[in-house]
């Protein structure tokens, strides 16, 4: 099926190009792949008319924010401290004027944010995601636009996981029941 678009109700949402994510390994995209897709991907989204939103992750400054429940995997990096600029996004995907900015704590960047309120004022109805993790705020993010009605386009080359296992199976097997899985080459042509 031909992938069509239309800008002015479309919104790029970028998941957690920041520092302290795009420095840990990521497969089977390299971070640096990731971002350079986004950058693309974001430039087209502002030309036609589109919104850009750009996701970060942030603790509380004395980390009484983060999740607790005990679990079988200790997530990357729960209970480290993190750098000063750890939730910095990376240079090439710095906020332009009139991109919208979203905090999350956790995840998923519906949960406790504005995110829902901000796309849906400015009459959005598709969402495309990329960015780091697939399988952890990527999919989070997708399940609740989903179970919110947008129309999700995944942009499987501008998104990448811990491990390649990881993200095969989240755009294989999980994707596809929320949206439509897609090239970065394909969505910028169904964006000109």
């Amino acid at each position: 099926m031909d992938l069509m678009l239309e800008p002015s109700t479309t919104a790029l949402v970028v998941i957690d190009l920041q520092r302290g994510i795009t420095a840990m390994v990521s497969a089977p995209h390299q971070p640096a792949e990731v971002i350079a897709r986004a950058a693309q991907l974001a430039a087209a989204v502002r030309a036609g008319g589109g919104t850009v939103i750009l996701v970060h992750v942030m603790r509380s400054a004395d980390g009484k924010d983060a999740l607790r429940p005990t679990t079988d995997a200790q997530p990357a990096g729960a209970g480290s401290r993190v750098p000063p600029d750890w939730a910095e996004f990376v240079p090439e995907m710095s906020p332009q004027p009139g991109d919208v900015v979203i905090t999350k704590r956790q995840w998923g960047a519906f949960y406790g944010t504005d995110l829902d309120l901000q796309l849906r004022r400015r009459g959005i109805t598709t969402i495309i995601l990329c960015g780091i993790s697939t399988m952890v705020g990527v999919e989070s993010t997708a399940r609740d636009a989903f179970e919110r009605g947008y129309q999700q386009i995944f942009v499987e080359d501008a998104m990448a996981a811990h491990a390649a296992d990881d993200h095969k199976h989240t755009v294989e097997s999980v994707f596809p029941r929320m949206g439509r899985v897609r090239s970065t080459e394909q969505v910028l042509a169904a964006l000109e």
